[in-house]
C-alpha cells in the first residue's frame, strides 16, 4: 500500500510576526520551498528569490484554458485527485468542500483540483464530478486536466506539477484505482508561493487550514494596500 507522504519541505522562511504599527503585530505564514539569494549589481543588500509554483497550462471543467495568471492576485487551495478513486478522494474532496463553503462569498479565495488521470477525466467527466460535488461556479473552484492541449505526456506533466506542490502522486497498479497519492492540500498566495501544506485526512489539519487562510488573506490585503499607496 502506498505510504502517505506528508513531509514539510525546506522552509524558506520561518513562521514570524511583523509589526504593522505601534504595539501591533500581524502573524504571517512561512514561504515553503527553496530560495535563491542573488547579489545585487549595485552592491546593495542581496535579493532573496523564493520558489513559486511552476508555469502551467490546464483545461478546466468548462473547457477553458487556465494558467498561473488565472489565480494571480488571489489565494488558492490546490489538491490532486481522480474521479474514479475508490480510496481517499471522496473524503479529501469532501473536506475541501467544507473549506470552499466557508469561503463561498470571499472572492479572494479560489480552489484548484488537478486530476492525476487525464486519460479518463475528460472535460465532461470533470464537469459531472464538479456538479455532483455541488460546485457550479468554475471561476471559484477549477477542476483541471493537463490534457486537452495535444501534449503526448499529459500524465507525466501532472505528476511533475504534483511534486512542485509537495504532493505525492504516481501510477501504481497495486493501489485502488491504479494510482497512489496522498491527500495534501497546498495553500498558495497571490504571487504563486506555497504558504502551507495540510493533510486533508486529519481533521486538525483541515482546521489549521481554515485558521491560516484568513492570515494569508490579511497579508494579501496589506500588500495590495501598500501598492495602492505608492
Amino acid at each position: 500500500m502506498f505510504k502517505r507522504l506528508f513531509l514539510l519541505p525546506l522552509l524558506a522562511a520561518s513562521f514570524f510576526t511583523a509589526c504593522t504599527g505601534p504595539g501591533a503585530e500581524t502573524a504571517r505564514l512561512p514561504i515553503l520551498g527553496e530560495r535563491d539569494v542573488r547579489p545585487r549589481a549595485d552592491g546593495g543588500p542581496a535579493d532573496t528569490v523564493f520558489a513559486k509554483v511552476p508555469a502551467f497550462k490546464l483545461t478546466n471543467q468548462n473547457g477553458e484554458v487556465i494558467t498561473n495568471q488565472t489565480f494571480a492576485g488571489r489565494a488558492y487551495v490546490a489538491d490532486f485527485f481522480f474521479s474514479t478513486c475508490p480510496g481517499i478522494c471522496p473524503k479529501m474532496q469532501g473536506e475541501l468542500l467544507k473549506v470552499y463553503n466557508q469561503f463561498a462569498k470571499d472572492q479572494r479565495v479560489t480552489f484548484l483540483s488537478h486530476t492525476i488521470d487525464p486519460a479518463h477525466d475528460t472535460i465532461p467527466v470533470l464537469m459531472d464530478y464538479a456538479q455532483r460535488l455541488g460546485v457550479t461556479d468554475a471561476s471559484r473552484w477549477q477542476f483541471a486536466t493537463t490534457g486537452g492541449h495535444g501534449e503526448p505526456s499529459a500524465k507525466d506533466t501532472v505528476f511533475q506539477l504534483a511534486r512542485a506542490y509537495f504532493t505525492a502522486a504516481e501510477p501504481d497498479k497495486d493501489s485502488p484505482g491504479g494510482f497512489a497519492h496522498n491527500g495534501t492540500f497546498a495553500l498558495v498566495d497571490d504571487q504563486g508561493h506555497i504558504r502551507g501544506l495540510y493533510d486533508s485526512l486529519n481533521a486538525k489539519e483541515v482546521e489549521r487550514l481554515l485558521a491560516e487562510l484568513p492570515i494569508l488573506l490579511a497579508e494579501i490585503d496589506s500588500r495590495k494596500q501598500a501598492v495602492a499607496r505608492k
